[in-house]
């Protein structure tokens, strides 16, 4: 497995991808447990997978890929 320690809190580490991918947005480093409740509240975004593909992140990124 890829070492990911930086991208996430220290509970987090060591945690298979599967799990990675249903555990709570605020998994992530640097993301707040408030961050994580106005994420749910404004988007319904609640995991990390959901985050990941979420329509606005996805049109964001293909926003910037075009711009390049």
């Amino acid at each position: 497995m890829a070492d990911l320690s930086r991208y996430l809190d220290n509970a987090y580490e060591g945690n298979e991808f599967r799990e990675l991918a249903d555990s709570p947005v605020d998994a992530l480093e640097g993301v707040s447990v408030g961050d994580a409740e106005q994420l749910q509240a404004a988007f319904n975004i609640r995991t990390i997978r959901d985050l990941a593909e979420s329509k606005y992140v996805l049109r964001a990124q293909a926003i910037v890929n075009l711009s390049r």
